[in-house]
């Protein structure tokens, strides 16, 4: 199996690259995302590879990093989700945009992929959880706050503040970081309104 591929680029095809690698040139299909990073032809790159074996072909997946690879992994282990559609997804979120989005459960962000429908998104979303924290960088309490929500398991204010402040025109996301802060600061016994004011405060820093 090609873990890894390093040679200069000879040319691009419209979602692969062909690289250069001592004289044998490998055709790589790569995320927009990564076809963007790459350098001008004749340039050195080098590229983490995920080998598809098929009766009938051997592709070749190629990515910027081995995180980026780890997710075109894991993405495929959704149920309805093929190299097609995890490729799409990582050229429309960065890896690290994409575990941020799972973890606050923003099928949103996810949906914006083109050809991602919101059950799909829905889906990477929800198979997806468990695994996404590992590789997010917000605090751990807001994605337990947004899980929560998610579920209907969270309090009622703050509920009913994050909804407040969606309703203001803010993200999931941005509302749920906001809240959790207002909770954080106010205590267990705050009130839906309270939280409100704290996390307007919290958004207008």
């Amino acid at each position: 199996m090609i873990g890894k591929l390093k040679g200069l680029i000879d040319s691009y095809g419209e979602d692969y690259v062909l690289l250069d690698v001592g004289g044998v040139g490998y055709q790589v299909h790569c995320s927009v995302r990564t076809l963007q990073h790459l350098p001008a032809p004749g340039e050195a790159a080098v590229l983490s590879i995920e080998t598809y074996v098929r009766e009938d072909q051997i592709k070749l997946f190629g990515f910027r990093t081995d995180q980026e690879r780890e997710w075109f992994r894991l993405l495929q282990t959704v149920q309805g989700v093929g190299a097609k559609v995890a490729l799409a997804v990582l050229g429309t979120l960065a890896p690290a945009d994409l575990a941020n989005a799972i973890a606050l459960r923003d099928k949103a962000a996810v949906a914006r992929t083109p050809g991602v429908g919101p059950k799909v998104a829905e889906r990477i979303v929800t198979e997806l959880k468990d695994k996404a924290p590992a590789f997010a960088n917000v605090d751990p309490a807001v994605v337990h706050l947004a899980g929560a929500v998610d579920d209907q398991r969270a309090p009622r204010p703050v509920a009913d503040a994050i909804s407040a402040l969606v309703n203001l025109g803010y993200g999931q996301p941005q509302a749920a970081a906001a809240i959790a802060s207002a909770a954080r600061s106010a205590g267990e016994s705050a009130e839906t309104a309270q939280l409100i004011r704290l996390g307007l405060k919290e958004l207008s820093k």
